[in-house]
């Protein structure tokens, strides 16, 4: 019965399954993402940036299910919830930040269209625009925007929200926006899921932002350099810094052993808030230390 089965499948298609069976093998990251809305000439233009880099496959979905079935794989048969009708999938040896990486530098900007759902607040800037006096004015007031006229053109007097994030975008906002050539939204291939095949891990809700990462490094570099002097450990970047202080900290102490009590007692006030008053107890035990050496 089962070869039955295998005889009625046409050839054509059991080679495609078989590629990709293939490709499971032999790849180390498997990628799915979604082509929807993408126009043939888009896709056509991003396959050409990613050759080298990653093998495209879009066979029918029952294809997809069928080589994820015979991979005998769990965590790869996991990935069949992640599919969906406008779905491509790339085999790569680049792992899934590089890969996903590679898909968000391709992507365009594109204008928004009535009815789509705004991925952001979509704001319509101040300033100067090319728009000259006649239906636009119309067109501003009626989505609630102030202007003036300004050298024969209409400049937008204070920055407006037309669309918020989450919400669809009015057909009067999605015209404004096309003729100020404002493009909310990227056209190109969008991560969906994707599994190290060689490890098994299945990674979901891909996120690609290279400048918010780099920003909370940043943050979180700043955050823990104090920290880290502060309980002493010992780093390429903290150790100049406690050098530094404990060289500073040895000169006040000097100074205070050599009589100069006063002086010092004034800067550690200064350095202190005021209402600190353990701290001036502190400054009052160093004065008298430095009276038993006087």
């Amino acid at each position: 019965m089962k070869s039955k089965v295998v005889e009625n499948i046409p050839e054509k298609k059991l080679k495609v399954v078989q590629e990709l069976a293939e490709l499971l093998k032999s790849k180390k990251t498997l990628l799915i993402a979604s082509i929807k809305n993408i126009p043939a000439s888009q896709f056509q233009e991003i396959s050409k940036k990613l050759r080298g880099k990653a093998i495209i496959k879009i066979p029918k979905k029952n294809l997809i299910f069928r080589s994820l079935d015979d991979s005998k794989k769990e965590e790869i048969k996991k990935l069949k919830e992640k599919i969906e009708d406008s779905s491509a999938l790339l085999f790569s040896d680049l792992d899934t930040y590089e890969l996903a990486t590679e898909l968000v530098k391709n992507k365009t900007p594109a204008k928004a269209k009535p009815g789509q759902i705004a991925p952001v607040d979509i704001e319509i800037p101040e300033g100067p625009t090319d728009l000259v006096p006649g239906p636009a004015i119309s067109e501003l007031g009626a989505l609630g925007i102030q202007i003036q006229i300004k050298e024969g053109k209409i400049e937008i007097k204070q920055a407006k929200i037309v669309a918020k994030e989450g919400e669809k975008i009015s057909k009067g906002a999605a015209d404004l926006m096309s003729k100020l050539d404002i493009k909310p939204f990227s056209i190109g291939f969008t991560p969906i899921a994707s599994l190290d095949i060689e490890n098994g891990i299945i990674y979901t809700n891909i996120e690609i932002d290279s400048d918010k990462a780099i920003n909370l490094l940043k943050d979180a570099f700043a955050r823990a350099l104090p920290f880290a002097i502060e309980i002493g450990y010992v780093t390429t970047d903290t150790v100049k810094v406690m050098i530094n202080k404990a060289s500073a900290q040895e000169r006040k102490l000097i100074r205070v052993i050599t009589g100069e009590v006063e002086e010092v007692k004034e800067e550690i006030k200064e350095e202190i808030p005021q209402e600190n008053k353990t701290e001036e107890k502190k400054v009052d035990a160093a004065a008298g230390l430095a009276s038993l050496f006087g």
